[in-house]
Parts: C-alpha cells; sequence; structure tokens
C-alpha cells in the first residue's frame, strides 16, 4: 500500500495524550506503521556518559501509530490524504482542499 505520510510532513495528533498537538515527521517506519514527530511523545530515556556524548535523564522522541496521524492542509486543519494520476505520475492530494503535497 501507498504511503500516505512521507518524511517532512506537517502532521496533527488526533488520538492520545498528545491530542491537538502538530509537529513535522522526522522518520518513518512502514513495516510497523509507526513514525516520529518531533515534539510528540516524549518519552525520558536514561543513558550512560561516554566520551562524546552527556549522560543523564534525556527526552527523546518516541513512535507513534500512523492511524493516529492526519496531515496539516493549507489551511492548517487536519485532512485525509487521497491519490490521483497526473501528467503520468501518481501524486497525493489533500481531500479538503484539493491541492497537491
Amino acid at each position: 500500500m501507498a504511503a500516505k505520510l512521507k518524511k517532512g510532513d506537517k502532521v496533527v495528533v488526533l488520538t492520545g495524550k498528545d491530542k491537538g498537538k502538530q509537529g513535522e515527521i522526522t522518520s518513518v517506519s512502514p513495516s510497523t506503521g509507526k513514525a516520529v514527530v518531533d515534539g510528540v511523545n516524549i518519552a525520558i530515556r536514561h543513558t550512560k556518559q561516554s566520551q562524546t556524548a552527556q549522560g543523564g535523564r534525556l527526552p527523546q522522541a518516541m513512535p507513534i501509530d500512523l492511524s493516529n496521524l492526519a496531515l496539516l492542509d493549507a489551511n492548517g486543519k487536519a485532512t485525509r490524504v487521497g491519490f490521483r494520476v497526473e501528467d503520468g505520475e501518481k501524486v497525493r492530494f489533500a481531500k479538503t482542499t484539493g491541492e497537491v503535497i
């Protein structure tokens, strides 16, 4: 199945403890159906100090399920993603505004 959300997309969280928060996707894992979004689903990770990095309690963004995310359209509202063929190429478009993403 084609990826509806990709790295770099601006998204909003639909459900969960971070409902309503917005951010940019930094990585997507299609096999698990999860994505990491900046500033969303933050967890504290205890890391050991190394020669290059300081240790301690570091906040880290954890993966969130793709079904809990929606793409932001040009108006800043959540929208669904559709696909259509333009000039022989398959393109993604926002269902609310119809603009190509």
